[in-house]
């Protein structure tokens, strides 16, 4: 093993025995998808953000809800915009059976919590795209350490086998061997770090996009509300 043992991390990594080798590769596909994730998800919500507070900029100022229908279209990121079309397609329906039926009253009460259903299925819908693919970076934060170290373990057996075999335990025959052992544990965590900051950050960023959309939904129950049942 001393001949072997190069010092350098490229040098440990090609040292090392056949098993840790396939758990480095593991960790490293876990690794690189990972941090795909990571770099779309970003990009998405950072997106999703810039079209949610236009769309609010928009819904703010607008007088009618039809205007704001076309205006909605023009951001198929937002959340709040897919909410408001759920809501509003909902409202359009309930307005034309209310107009057809003789008996406007039980049907506008019965369409308010047809919208009410609609709202909350287009929140429901939207939650899960934001938190698509997140369920893979909890698990590389969980499992990688564990795959790292049974990579770890591997190779220190290994260790002592070839001690074992040589009957030889000086430093220089032990430390190369657990050193490129203890390789897997480290790509272990760098694998599982990334992940559960990252993890913990959009799950946090989809908590607050969705408080936003159960708000949006309560505000546009409410205008339903009145336009239903007042009318």
């Amino acid at each position: 093993m001393e001949s072997n043992f190069h010092g350098s991390l490229l040098g440990m990594i090609l040292d090392a025995g056949l098993m840790v080798k396939f758990v480095l590769l593991i960790l490293l596909v876990f690794s690189i998808i990972s941090w795909t994730i990571i770099f779309i998800k970003f990009r998405t919500y950072r997106r999703i953000r810039q079209e949610n507070e236009a769309f609010d900029s928009d819904y703010q100022k607008s007088t009618k809800l039809s205007d704001l229908l076309p205006t909605s279209r023009k951001y198929p990121f937002s959340t709040t915009a897919e909410v408001f079309r759920a809501g509003y397609a909902e409202m359009t329906k309930a307005n034309r059976l209310s107009r057809d039926s003789a008996r406007p009253e039980e049907i506008s009460l019965s369409s308010l919590d047809n919208v009410e259903r609609a709202l909350n299925r287009a929140s429901s819908t939207e939650m899960t795209k934001l938190e698509s693919a997140l369920g893979f970076l909890a698990t590389t934060g969980s499992a990688s350490p564990f795959i790292g170290l049974f990579g770890t373990v591997w190779g220190i057996m290994e260790t002592f086998k070839s001690i074992g075999a040589r009957g030889s335990a000086t430093l220089a025959v032990v430390a190369p061997g657990i050193s490129e052992a203890l390789i897997a544990t480290a790509a272990g965590l760098a694998a599982a770090i990334p992940a559960v900051i990252f993890y913990n950050y959009f799950l946090n960023k989809s908590r607050t996009m969705v408080q936003e959309m159960d708000n949006f939904a309560d505000e546009f129950l409410n205008i339903v509300e009145r336009y239903l049942i007042r009318k």
